[in-house]
């Protein structure tokens, strides 16, 4: 298993995480997902472990806090062989202290998380979105006293937009607080936005990316076909309103290419489509997961192996779409793009589909 650095801090994780989002499988989104028990959830760490997989990525509102519960019992007796990353900020009721990030949630999130994990420190914490109500102030300083207080080694964010974090980073050079060193996106094949304002952000201020839904929210598993009504167990039937929208002309092209490669590599879909997310700038991890033994270890089989220039070529064209202002011009128009290279190279003109 190859390790990076997540951002330019000197946390190293696995090119691959496991995603808990199958544990418990409390509501409707996370019942969908998967019904994962403690027993069954050690035998997949286990699986994990043994690949060199030591990162796990749970939430306080995966079904209710039971994820992280679940997780907490399938690493009990290894916590040093783990890296545990959590995350806090959607709500968890209805009361007023009960969503957001101040300071007052975020110290009794804290503690919540660390007694459903059965621990006494989180590796990574990360805010699940940005808190308008709250001053980034205020955010930051409670994360700091948290980790002063070594109940938190790092933190991250997910779900934020461009502005959102950089006036983060700003207030936390201003203050000399901890910086943020991971920002938890969604990107895939079928979703690049990413790529537009985000990943410019990441390179420029060193933060590292970990990658939500790498599959597309289930279109790229192969099973999903122009022509073709949803396969039955396909959870896009309950939480495809849930999740990042897909336009299936646009998926039909890239399943087309995934395809192709797939015969001349031997390799499955989504195998072919982590390993494309694996050569992207700033990438340090994408999150996979599993109902079962068997997904986990096709999942693991994603690494180990490089697409040829060539076969990345062809993704890339395929799954490209033009961006919106102000982001095409650095795709069109030579000024702009000799002034911003990094965004010319990562969304360079042959690749537009019209």
């Amino acid at each position: 298993m190859e390790y990076r650095r997540l951002g330019e801090s000197g946390l190293h994780v696995p090119v691959l995480s496991f995603g808990t989002g199958t544990f418990a499988g409390r509501g409707p989104l996370f019942g969908a997902w998967g019904t994962t028990d403690a027993r069954e959830a050690r035998r997949l760490v286990d699986i994990c472990l043994e690949a060199g997989v030591t990162m796990f990525d749970t939430a306080d509102v995966y079904s209710e806090g039971e994820s992280e519960r679940v997780l907490g019992e399938a690493i009990k007796g290894r916590r040093d062989q783990v890296i545990i990353s959590t995350k806090t900020g959607l709500p968890m009721g209805d009361g007023p202290s009960d969503a957001g990030t101040s300071r007052a949630r975020l110290l009794r999130a804290c503690e919540d998380a660390l007694r459903r994990l059965g621990t006494d420190h989180i590796d990574l914490l990360q805010l699940h979105a940005f808190d308008a109500g709250t001053p980034v102030e205020e955010v930051l300083a409670t994360l700091d006293d948290l980790v002063r207080a070594g109940k938190v080694r790092y933190t991250g964010v997910s779900n934020f937009s461009g502005w959102q974090l950089m006036k983060s980073l700003a207030a936390a050079d201003r203050h000399g607080r901890p910086r943020y060193i991971a920002h938890q996106v969604y990107y895939s094949l079928i979703g690049r936005d990413y790529e537009w304002e985000l990943m410019p952000l990441a390179r420029d201020q060193g933060i590292g990316a970990l990658v939500w839904s790498p599959l597309g929210w289930g279109r790229l598993t192969g099973k999903v076909r122009r022509g073709h009504p949803l396969p039955p167990r396909s959870r896009l039937h309950q939480t495809a309103d849930y999740g990042p929208p897909a336009n299936d002309d646009h998926l039909y092209r890239i399943v087309d290419a995934l395809d192709e490669i797939a015969k001349e590599t031997g390799k499955t879909i989504p195998q072919i489509a982590i390993n494309w997310l694996l050569r992207r700038p700033t990438v340090s991890s994408v999150i996979i997961g599993a109902r079962d033994e068997d997904q986990l270890r096709q999942n693991l089989a994603s690494v180990g192996w490089s697409l040829t220039p060539d076969q990345i070529a062809r993704l890339d064209h395929a799954s490209a779409l033009t961006p919106p202002y102000p982001y095409f011009p650095y795709q069109r128009q030579d000024g702009f793009a000799r002034l911003n290279p990094f965004i010319r190279d990562i969304t360079r003109p042959h690749a537009v589909q019209s």
